[in-house]
């Protein structure tokens, strides 16, 4: 049995962007997909947010907020991320949408923290779990590196 690992949908190739689009990503399907099974996740969608739809940003204070409407679905997303975070069950490993005001790890524009609301829950609920953005797995170190870390907590898991 593969290890399970979370996975922005949008890098399956899955069209669930603000703009109806994709971020497929060859190094996560192509690389990483042969090694594990994939749990597909889009916060945004599954959080009621229509394809297409108003892009989102993250305030300095941390809320994410419609880009032109201003619309606040912070509150929203942070019990939607605790509950889909809970519901996923055993996970190894997860690769979010580096940027994203949702999915991004670091370097996202707004927050102090520079995470989206659900990578920085998902950090907080799960700080065991091998975390990754798709662009650290273009590197074959890096790769190779989160690769190993998913699979020793499969195995510390079982």
């Amino acid at each position: 049995m593969k290890p399970r690992v979370g996975v922005s949908a949008c890098l399956l190739g899955e069209a669930v962007r603000y703009d109806g689009g994709h971020k497929r990503n060859s190094a996560v399907i192509d690389r990483v997909g042969p090694e594990v099974e994939w749990v597909p996740v889009c916060p945004e969608v599954e959080v009621g947010m229509p394809v297409p739809r108003e892009p989102v940003v993250l305030t300095g204070a941390g809320r994410m907020v419609g880009a032109t409407s201003g619309t606040d679905h912070t509150d929203a997303m942070l019990r939607f991320s605790e509950a889909r975070i809970a519901a996923l069950g055993p996970l190894d490993g997860y690769v979010l949408k580096s940027r994203s005001p949702s999915c991004g790890l670091e370097g996202v524009p707004g927050p102090p923290s520079g995470s989206g609301l659900f990578a920085a829950t998902l950090r907080r609920l799960r700080p065991d779990l091998p975390l990754a953005e798709e662009t650290w797995l273009e590197d074959d170190s890096r790769r190779r590196a989160f690769l190993d870390a998913v699979r020793a907590h499969r195995q510390a898991r079982r």
